[in-house]
């Protein structure tokens, strides 16, 4: 049978494409230790699951299509608190930012258009865009480089006729990277100038590890606001990835007119999700205070680990909770399989997620992997350590 030639484009995640290897490994008795996805392990607020037990309703009902309106409220609030105004029909609730993400390449890709992306990036960027028979033309950077993308001259020459949109996600996944207000304000005039959307994939907003830094959006700008828009998500800033709720920000109204009809067409989201989702908004700062303080520990305890591998290539990421490293090995993919399948150290390995994938230029990132730094600081110095020893391993063999 004929399958879409949409669809065999699109590749697994290389953060899931290991899994049968550790469930094998797993059955050998091998403890893993997991940084190949970004699953934290922070309690998710008490405030979600209260709301859980208080909801009353005696039918579960389809939700609005654009959403609840206590959570659409409280997304108005908490954007309110930074200095953003968005009216309750510039905000589109959305299973997950995933879903936000598809449904706003859904609206401004046709067949043979491109988007610009910094690479490496969020694999599944990758999918979303073949399913909408686009391409993505990758904004080159180097490990070396701390993985910087931030140059007009670079992104404007990778500008083309069929250019429809640049996607940045700030803070970076995978790279850690973080945009100055003047690089934003940049990104921006391109987008004008050139007549492109810009999309910012906003989840890791609160992960921001230079001290006094304040929080930022690409909504804040007032140029070129019909131009931007906005990905937001409750997944990271509350550890509630399973919650499945997101939202989809602009000021454009044509935009929103053509999103709401994929909102239309998939229902709704989650109705209990949504109640649930909307208490989260009610937790105060000396929550975001204190998770970041504890990523910002398991940050250092990474990167002090990689420095002390031999021939790693590492920058000190500035936010959200992962890295991208070069090792000093032929093919981190044939790594990861290698010590899934062969190595352990006193019954333990460790697991990663090569960085190939994150690539969309043909043959980059084939020694780089992308480290989530989201387990407690002893197990992150005991990953490092497994880490090198794998690699000595690899080498030797």
């Amino acid at each position: 049978m004929k399958f879409s030639t949409k669809v065999e484009k699109c590749g697994l995640s290389p953060m899931r494409k290991f899994h049968p290897y550790a469930v094998a490994a797993r059955e050998k008795g091998r403890t893993i230790y997991h940084l190949n996805i970004g699953q934290p392990d922070i309690e998710t607020p008490k405030a979600y699951f209260d709301a859980v037990g208080a909801f009353s309703q005696k039918v579960l009902e389809y939700a609005p299509s654009g959403g609840v309106p206590e959570l659409v409220a409280a997304v108005q609030h908490y954007y309110a608190k930074l200095g953003i105004s968005y009216a309750a029909d510039e905000i589109l609730i959305t299973t997950g930012g995933s879903e936000a993400l598809q449904i706003a390449m859904n609206c401004i890709l046709d067949d043979g258009d491109e988007i610009l992306i910094p690479e490496p990036f969020y694999p599944n960027y990758s999918t979303m865009v073949w399913t909408c028979g686009a391409s993505i033309r990758p904004i080159p950077t180097k490990p070396e480089e701390g993985y910087h993308f931030a140059d007009r001259a670079k992104i404007e020459a990778a500008i083309t006729d069929r250019t429809r949109a640049i996607l940045v996600t700030n803070p970076g996944n995978p790279t850690g990277t973080v945009l100055t207000a003047e690089e934003m304000a940049m990104l921006v005039d391109i987008a004008v100038e050139h007549d492109l959307f810009l999309i910012g994939d906003e989840a890791y907003r609160e992960f921001v590890y230079e001290d006094g830094a304040p929080l930022q959006s690409f909504g804040s700008y007032e140029k070129g606001r019909e131009h931007i828009i906005v990905i937001d998500t409750v997944s990271k800033r509350f550890s509630a990835c399973g919650a499945r709720v997101g939202c989809l920000l602009s000021h454009n109204a044509e935009f929103l007119a053509h999103a709401m009809k994929y909102c239309q067409c998939r229902l709704s989201v989650a109705t209990l999700d949504q109640v649930a989702a909307a208490a989260l908004y009610s937790v105060d700062e000396g929550y975001f205070a204190a998770v970041r303080e504890e990523y910002k520990r398991r940050r250092d305890t990474v990167v002090a680990g990689l420095q002390r591998i031999e021939g790693v290539v590492c920058e000190c990421p500035k936010g959200a909770f992962y890295l991208m490293a070069a090792l000093p090995v032929d093919d981190a993919d044939k790594f990861q399989q290698w010590l899934l399948e062969e190595f352990e150290d006193r019954g333990e390995t460790v697991m990663f997620a090569p960085g190939e994938p994150f690539y969309g230029t043909a043959g980059k990132g084939k020694n780089e992997i992308r480290i989530a730094y989201v387990l407690q600081e002893a197990k992150l110095r005991r990953a490092m350590e497994l880490l090198r020893l794998g690699i000595e391993r690899y080498n030797q063999r």
